[in-house]
């Protein structure tokens, strides 16, 4: 079994990335998801098409975040946590990818053709995924971080209030 690395540098990427991420996935699903259907002069067809394009870019952005974040942390084969955390952040993204968003992205088609459709648990499964996948990102973030030598120390917080 290969020795962990000690060099900083893929630290410092996984640490990048992973927040990065952490950013658009916060910004894109949490914020400007839900802001979209708020707004009262977007017709539900519109904000359901809008939202299917935005998820299919993102998701693809997401899996070329999830290739780069895999490289920073399995081969230079990085503590056990980071790497559990990466996994999960790239099974949940897979997940959705090649799951939940054709189901949803053909749920989408339907509402927009005007066919009604009963409640499905895709939407909830999919936000509950992507909570998950923002603990993971902040965890690897976290863990990346310490190992580059980043502390919070009582005494400066203390200091500082």
């Amino acid at each position: 079994m290969l020795p962990r690395s000690t060099d900083p540098f893929p630290d410092a990427i996984a640490a990048f990335v992973s927040l990065v991420w952490l950013g658009m996935l916060l910004g894109v699903s949490f914020l400007a998801t839900p802001v979209k259907f708020q707004a009262p002069s977007l017709e539900l067809d519109v904000a359901l098409d809008v939202g299917r394009v935005t998820f299919d870019i993102f998701s693809k952005i997401e899996l070329g975040l999830a290739a780069l974040l895999v490289i920073a942390t399995f081969f230079p084969r990085a503590p056990r946590a980071e790497m559990v955390f990466t996994a999960v952040a790239v099974l949940v993204v897979s997940i959705q990818a090649f799951w939940l968003l054709p189901v949803l992205e053909m749920r989408v088609e339907a509402v927009i053709s005007g066919e009604p459709l009963p409640p499905s648990p895709h939407h909830l499964a999919y936000t509950v995924l992507e909570a998950v996948k923002a603990v993971t990102l902040v965890a690897v973030g976290l863990v990346a971080l310490f190992r580059l030598g980043w502390r919070v120390r009582p005494e400066k917080v203390a200091g500082s209030l």
